[in-house]
């Protein structure tokens, strides 16, 4: 606040009733869009003001509102949607400053690709007229040169959230994973002679992280990326983030309260299943059935080895 400006300080919510108020209507809004974990946090610093007044009839309210809000977190836990995230790259110098720049865009939970994308091309077909507007399909990085310069190109990208190691330690809760994001990756599969697919020991792939300008959820609902690292993992660590995304879906599928026969059933047949292309038995015929020449491999090939003693105990 400048203190120097006229009526600042005395406007309505200048006071200690007015921070109240907006405090109180931040929690109810907060609880309006599912977040109910946070209504405890905006009540944290309520309660100590309505303490100092002896307002008991307020305090009574507000804890009644919190007694909801920890119902509401028991009650409806995972079922709760708190968005689907998307990368958008602007190509093409119709779009002036926008040209190169990519965003994140946050979506309402069950938001599928081509809705996103038939909004965007919508959108800026009224700007630039329907047939220079063109959305690039794959997720490889955009050459320039081979774009028309008098087109513009939107590439859209479905990406997930993205943690690190260390951070999923404090990220237990299904609301921790989804809330105060500001990393995203998506994956690109390819092959060194330029097909996205191929067979299971050329199968590349291609991790790219985003970072943006500020934490979602915003004000906005797209935010600027500011800084992109990628990592390219060879066939074999490919292989070996497969057997643990298998044997994580196993774990899940074993445990499941009440358990869900037919969720196991799929996810042996997947495992299992001597038809299953590229399965676990592919894998361990072309990465394990020799011992590999260049001792660089060696750990990935132990760590593999590891993965499938792990999958064949669950």
């Amino acid at each position: 606040l400048s203190p120097d400006e006229d009526g600042i300080c005395s406007g309505r919510y200048f006071s200690e009733s007015g921070l109240v108020g907006l405090l109180e209507q931040a929690a109810e809004l907060f609880s309006t869009g599912g977040l109910y974990e946070t209504v405890n946090e905006v009540y944290k610093i309520v309660i100590p003001i309505l303490e100092a007044h002896r307002d008991f009839r307020k305090l009574t309210l507000t804890h009644s509102k919190l007694q909801k809000a920890f119902d509401s977190i028991i009650n409806k836990g995972q079922k709760r949607m708190f968005g689907t995230y998307f990368r958008v790259g602007f190509y093409g110098s119709k779009f002036g400053d926008l040209d190169e720049q990519e965003f994140v865009y946050k979506e309402p939970a069950i938001t599928k690709l081509p809705e996103i994308s038939h909004r965007l091309e919508g959108f800026y077909g009224q700007c630039f007229g329907e047939d220079a507007v063109e959305v690039i399909k794959d997720s490889a990085p955009v050459d320039k040169r081979k774009l028309d310069p008098n087109k513009a190109y939107i590439q859209i990208t479905f990406v997930e959230p993205y943690f690190d190691e260390y951070e999923m330690k404090d990220r237990v809760t299904y609301f921790e994973k989804n809330f105060n994001l500001c990393r995203f990756m998506y994956t690109t599969p390819f092959t060194m002679d330029g097909r996205p697919r191929g067979e299971l020991s050329e199968q590349y792939k291609r991790n790219t992280i985003l970072t943006t300008m500020h934490a979602f959820p915003y004000i906005k609902t797209r935010i600027n990326v500011i800084q992109k690292e990628e990592f390219i993992l060879t066939p074999i660590e490919v292989a070996i983030e497969d057997m643990q995304k298998k044997t994580q879906e196993l774990t899940a599928a074993t445990n499941q309260e009440p358990p869900d026969a037919k969720m196991l059933q799929m996810v042996l047949q997947g495992s299992v299943g001597a038809t299953v292309n590229q399965g676990p038995l592919e894998v361990a015929q072309v990465f394990l059935a020799e011992i590999p020449a260049d001792p660089k491999l060696y750990r990935h090939h132990n760590k593999l080895r590891l993965c499938f003693k792990e999958f064949i105990m669950r």
